[in-house]
């Protein structure tokens, strides 16, 4: 797991949240970084890597695929869980009482 992922698990692991989370989880034909199955949301922490236009088709791809299967997907930057933790942690929070 890169360091966002790591940062981001701690907060997700032991179903903290009141949720059970997998951490590279499969989902089809896809490993997803983090998902809860119950709640069918899935978080991806996206590294540097996915600002390459090619890299941004595939996840485009990626996320059809998976709201195809009834999965809501969130996306968070690496930065953005080192820098704005909390606000990333509100975001994940909204998005399971959806």
């Amino acid at each position: 797991m890169t360091m966002a992922e790591q940062v981001l698990w701690k907060q997700l692991r032991g179903s903290k949240l009141g949720v059970h989370f997998r951490r590279q989880h499969v989902v089809g034909m896809y490993i997803v970084d983090f998902v809860s199955l119950k709640n069918k949301l899935v978080i991806e922490v996206d590294g540097e890597y996915h600002t390459d236009p090619n890299q941004q088709i595939s996840d485009i791809e990626r996320t059809a695929y998976l709201q195809r299967k009834g999965f809501r997907v969130i996306r968070f930057d690496n930065e953005q869980v080192l820098t704005e933790l909390e606000s990333v942690m509100s975001v994940i929070i909204k998005s399971l009482i959806v």
